[in-house]
């Protein structure tokens, strides 16, 4: 029997034409939510330079972040993500907002990279790719910074055009991952956003 005070954790949208639409959120033991502070810095950060462009959310969970970035003016929509109770989540939440800007590659980020890739380089996309991984004090999770930083470090100059990483504030990433370099970081207690772009 369920506990009757047991609600679906929400959250809303902050702005933008789908402000106040109501999001769900997978199980916390799924996935990690970005805090609210740390996503109004961020959108504070590329407002304007996200309208009509193409958002990559890579680990997109609930899918709002993207989902954000796409009432806020993105155009299209990538999301990435491998766990299948995320995905239906996801799914519900695209359906809030505008599920013709949206497209779900689901799987193993690290391998999926290069199909999002290869559809950026066949319509000449620059992306802006968010990259919240799941921390990697989590069980199984040891090595997902290093293969992370593989992953940025494989994608080609050509389809990026800012790469942002949400990460544990203890965690020290490489000035230099590829072609691309930290321009800033800015921590929030137990988080820290690196925003990386071309030398």
């Amino acid at each position: 029997m369920k506990d009757k005070n047991t609600k679906p954790i929400t959250k809303k949208i902050v702005s933008g034409k789908f402000k106040n639409k109501i999001l769900k959120l997978p199980s916390k033991a799924t996935t990690r939510s970005s805090k609210a502070i740390v996503l109004e810095s961020f959108f504070n950060t590329i407002q304007f330079n996200i309208i009509d462009a193409t958002f990559v959310e890579v680990f997109s969970g609930s899918g709002s972040i993207g989902l954000e970035a796409l009432s806020r003016g993105a155009k299209e929509i990538i999301f990435m993500e491998k766990d299948r109770d995320a995905i239906k989540v996801l799914k519900e939440n695209i359906k809030q907002t505008d599920a013709s800007a949206c497209e779900i590659f689901s799987g193993d980020s690290f391998l999926n990279m290069k199909n999002v890739v290869s559809k950026l380089m066949k319509s000449s996309q620059k992306a802006y790719f968010y990259i919240d991984p799941p921390f990697s004090i989590r069980e199984g999770m040891e090595d997902i910074y290093d293969n992370m930083i593989m992953m940025i470090a494989s994608i080609p100059e050509e389809v990026v055009e800012l790469i942002i990483i949400e990460h544990m504030t203890g965690l020290e990433l490489p000035q230099k991952i590829g072609s691309f370099e930290v321009q800033k970081s800015k921590k929030f207690g137990n988080t820290t956003l690196a925003y990386y772009s071309l030398v």
